[in-house]
């Protein structure tokens, strides 16, 4: 599949998750303003009744305190059976109008005491028991049944009251109601009332909405992955493709060079002298090495994938195993017109590591440094060592052509191979510092690179001394 067709379908999957995201949240935020807007009215209500219930209860006391008609119960009423509205059966005229002219006095006396406003502080007119109870009643009433707490304050925010177990918690969110609205300003009085656990009570109403957005989520987090996933087994792929042409450039030329030699050596025309001999053999000798050293670098890289490679780690000085590398390497350097040099520096150089394979790794190492020189400046390649917080510390520096740095990252990964590395003369399968890191980890410690382009590359290796 091509990318832009897998673009394509990861654009229409991702704008199609997302608007699905935000039509459910847009659900799950207007299901939950209608269910705080529901609870406002309910709150405003029940308020707005009890407030209703102290004033006509005031009322009432004062009526029948001015009337004369207050009893010990305290639940008096404007009209008693001794008062009744229409006159006896039997009575004369006159008995009538008195009758009615007694009601005109006391429906008179009536509306005066209601026209006029309480002289009684705002603190001794309130029944808080009573005002606490109606409030919960209407609160039940509504279908709110959670804690709530109240305070009361005068018009000018002096606090009169405030329940027993008052808690701050939501108080930002507490709701207000006047209390004696019709008196004079400086009688009236405000009701508060706030719920510490109203988001909590709103939440859980729209709480079946979770499960869903937790799904989609989940869905895009896979769906992420998996385009991750195929972007990266695409690239796999085309590295893999590199590979395998590369491997076939890398064989082919050992196999050309075998098949020549041994078609000069079948051929009877070519004269069979000790010296063709010895060169034909020699050569043949060599590419099967080549060939060979190919070989055992892939297998070395499918161990390391497998999870089989073994080492045997035994105590090594380090600086006489490095010393000795670059002795070996040193004539390699020297042809092409460069030079190396090595500087011992760390004290402790006691380390277990695979002997065998370490050595591959300074190899590989100072190989590349070759392949990769400029081809304007000879080649400048430094080995030093050091301890640093309880490791051996191994530096290769060289002066090369450098590693550009969105490259720098990616060097250790298999079949890898820098681009501006790719010159006519260097041939490879990119496992080389694959086959490093994988041998410096496995050995406990690790290694970096620090490259600037166009001016060289150093490559850190940090190993554990031994703890004497």
């Amino acid at each position: 599949m091509k990318k832009s067709t897998i673009w394509i379908i990861t654009g229409v999957m991702g704008a199609s998750l997302l608007t699905l995201l935000y039509l459910q949240f847009s659900y799950f935020r207007s299901v939950y303003d209608m269910r705080k807007e529901q609870f406002d009215q309910a709150v405003v209500r029940s308020l707005a009744q009890t407030a209703q219930d102290l004033e006509v209860y005031e009322t009432q006391l004062r009526l029948d305190n001015a009337l004369g008609y207050a009893d010990s119960t305290g639940e008096d009423t404007i009209m008693r059976s001794a008062h009744p509205i229409l006159p006896p059966k039997g009575s004369t005229l006159r008995d009538t109008i008195k009758h009615y002219l007694h009601r005109q006095e006391i429906i008179d006396q009536m509306l005066s005491v209601l026209y006029r406003p309480s002289d009684v502080p705002l603190d001794q007119r309130i029944d808080y028991k009573r005002m606490d109870r109606t409030l919960k009643a209407q609160l039940d009433r509504n279908g709110i049944n959670l804690v709530y707490h109240i305070r009361v304050t005068t018009s000018d925010g002096r606090e009169i009251f405030r329940c027993r177990d008052y808690d701050e918690r939501g108080e930002s969110d507490a709701y207000s109601q006047e209390l004696f609205c019709n008196d004079p300003q400086p009688q009236v009085g405000l009701l508060y009332i706030h719920f510490p656990d109203q988001k909590q009570y709103l939440f859980y109403g729209v709480r079946f909405m979770i499960p869903a957005i937790i799904f989609t989520l989940v869905v895009i987090m896979l769906f992420s992955i998996t385009i991750y996933t195929i972007f990266r087994q695409k690239r796999l792929s085309e590295i893999k493709n590199d590979f395998i042409n590369n491997m076939t450039h890398e064989f082919k030329t050992p196999i050309s060079t075998i098949s020549l030699a041994a078609q000069m050596l079948s051929d009877p025309s070519v004269g069979k002298s000790e010296a063709m001999f010895k060169h034909l053999s020699g050569v043949i000798s060599d590419e099967t090495k080549r060939l060979r050293f190919q070989v055992e670098k892939v297998l070395q890289m499918s161990m390391f994938d497998k999870r089989a490679a073994t080492f045997k780690k035994t105590e090594v000085a380090i600086n006489a195993l490095v010393a000795d590398v670059v002795n070996t390497f040193r004539l390699k350097v020297e042809s092409s017109g460069g030079s190396i040099r090595f500087a011992p520096d760390a004290e402790d150089d006691q380390v277990f590591v695979d002997e065998m394979h370490f050595t591959n790794v300074i190899f590989n190492l100072m190989d590349n440094a070759v392949k990769y020189k400029r081809d304007d400046t000879p080649l400048s390649l430094t080995l030093t060592t050091a301890n640093k917080a309880g490791n051996f510390v191994l530096t290769i520096a060289d002066n090369g052509i450098g590693i550009r740095r969105e490259d720098l990252k990616k060097i250790f990964e298999r079949f890898y191979r820098v681009h501006t590395g790719n010159r006519h003369d260097v041939k490879g399968f990119g496992l080389g510092l694959a086959y490093v890191k994988n041998v410096v980890t496995n050995l406990g410690g690790t290694i970096h690179a620090e490259s600037e382009y166009g001016k060289g590359t150093t490559f850190i290796i940090s190993l554990p001394t031994i703890k004497r």
